[in-house]
């Protein structure tokens, strides 16, 4: 896989003067494209041998082009805070905007590799979390994303000739440390794990572009010009009129049976017995939350819904019973202009809790699979593919010790036209209600239909829906309580 990269490529010092003002331009005017038409994010990864130029690389690109809309991170220890988080939580967090473009040294690729050639990790979790890395890959460029993915490689020889000259040069000899030289003698090894991690993730969305790095003209010319190609390529690439291709249908119960049909909404509390329930349980919750274990985990509580079936009264009944310290609602509306610039996912990665908290969701991700569903305001290619998506997230969340807990509160039409009514009569609850609300109701069978679809395709043993009967506002409530603290409670024994 390498030997192309090891043959001695060189460019004269003449043909470089003479092709890098003309590459410079190029590269200024795709930039500019892009800016200007935010179709896309650009995100830039420079992974390869030690000493092959990575740093040279990104600090070249910088200058070539305008820095003010290009971000760069560089590998680096990790801080508290991403370590009591999903190892991919860093990396959701610094994706560049549509428009932008990101550069990446090391990347989500670095910890996988340095683990398995230093012998922490056998082969086959190694497969698991480069399995992992190229679904997320492929999610971004589902998104449309463009990934450009550069490996810089150096042979044993001339790494070894590289590293004896920085450590010579009294100006440079502060870049070679003994953790350097001790990588250096695992070079065989670091080449084998590396061919076998760029076989496997090299997509043809995605695939690795290898560069020999050892002439810095003959590197830094071909990654420029094969970053202004691509850029050029996907700038005037004519938009599709074409029909997209049919998928297959999604399946229905030929009896027309569906899981929602089988709650019973006529189950009720009564109000004395909800009050001892609600005191026990608040209490119960609030224990939890303080158990001496607690803070090796974290909680993440998503509340889906018809409209109006009590999600903010369940979510309240939750908050009385815990410290505000430790928990934050997160409240989900339309996207922002912020948050239209990045995947669907992003805006709901950034709020994932620290261990010892929740995050109580108003509404979510699954917005993707029901009302952008419903109102077409994406592609059914891309809620189809967001079941898969979706799962993949949340086993992320429960690797990392989250347990996650959602909830469907159903309540009935009827019910439904009841309470609208009540709002519009009660001032302070009159903002609950609006025109979207009242029309969201002629779509009452494509709802339901898109919550069933839901359910199968996202109810996991790690992960499973409540479906919560909320005609009774008091037995929502109280399923919501002992569901919540059943689930920690069996996280708390699994430690």
């Amino acid at each position: 896989m390498f030997e192309s990269a090891e043959l001695g490529h060189k460019i004269s010092k003449e043909q470089y003067k003479k092709e890098l003002p003309v590459l410079r331009e190029e590269l200024l005017d795709a930039q500019l494209d892009l800016l200007q038409s935010a179709k896309f994010p650009v995100i830039i990864l420079l992974a390869g041998v030690d000493c092959a130029g990575k740093g040279e690389t990104m600090n070249l690109l910088h200058e070539w082009m305008d820095p003010r809309h290009i971000e760069s991170h560089a590998q680096r220890e990790l801080t508290d805070e991403e370590r009591e988080r999903p190892p991919m939580w860093r990396y959701w967090r610094d994706l560049p905007p549509k428009g932008k473009i990101g550069i990446f040294i090391g990347s989500w690729y670095s910890a996988p590799l340095i683990d398995n050639v230093q012998g922490r990790t056998k082969n086959a979790e190694l497969d698991q979390q480069l399995d992992r890395i190229s679904h997320f890959e492929t999610m971004l460029c589902n998104e449309g994303a463009l990934i450009l993915k550069f490996w810089l490689h150096l042979s044993e020889s001339e790494q070894k000739k590289r590293l004896k000259k920085l450590e010579k040069n009294p100006k440079t000899s502060w870049r070679v440390t003994e953790s350097d030289w001790k990588n250096f003698k695992m070079y065989d090894r670091f080449r084998l794990v590396s061919e076998r991690m760029l076989r496997s993730t090299s997509t043809p969305e995605a695939p690795w572009i290898i560069v020999e790095g050892a002439d810095e003209r003959y590197r830094s010319l071909s990654i420029g010009k094969a970053i202004h190609e691509a850029l050029r390529r996907r700038l005037d690439a004519p938009v599709m009129t074409a029909p997209p291709e049919p998928l297959p249908p999604m399946f229905s119960s030929i009896d027309g049976l569906q899981i929602l049909q089988t709650l019973d909404m006529s189950k009720k509390i009564a109000k004395k017995k909800y009050d001892d329930e609600l005191s026990t349980l608040q209490g119960r919750l609030n224990q939890l939350s303080r158990h001496k274990d607690f803070n090796k985990l974290s909680v993440v509580m998503v509340f889906e819904g018809n409209d109006a079936a009590g999600k903010g009264g369940s979510i309240r009944r939750v908050t009385q019973a815990l410290d505000a310290r430790a928990y934050r609602i997160i409240p989900i509306a339309a996207p922002t202009e912020e948050e239209r610039a990045q995947p669907y996912l992003w805006r709901f990665w950034r709020h994932l809790p620290r261990r010892g908290r929740f995050a109580i969701f108003d509404r979510s991700w699954y917005g993707r699979v029901l009302v952008e569903r419903v109102e077409g305001f994406c592609t059914q290619a891309d809620w189809m593919r967001a079941y898969g998506e979706i799962n993949d997230f949340e086993e992320q969340m429960v690797r990392n010790h989250t347990v996650v807990v959602k909830f469907w509160l159903a309540i009935t039409q009827d019910e439904q036209l009841k309470r609208f009514k009540e709002r519009e009569k009660i001032g302070f609850k009159r903002f609950k209600i609006t025109e979207e609300d009242w029309r969201n109701r002629d779509k009452w069978p494509l709802y339901e239909q898109s919550v069933c679809d839901m359910i199968d395709r996202t109810s996991t043993e790690i992960a499973p829906w409540t479906l919560v009967e909320a005609n009774d506002k008091n037995h929502a409530r109280i399923k919501v309580l002992k569901t919540l603290c059943n689930r920690i409670e069996l996280a708390l024994e699994k430690i």
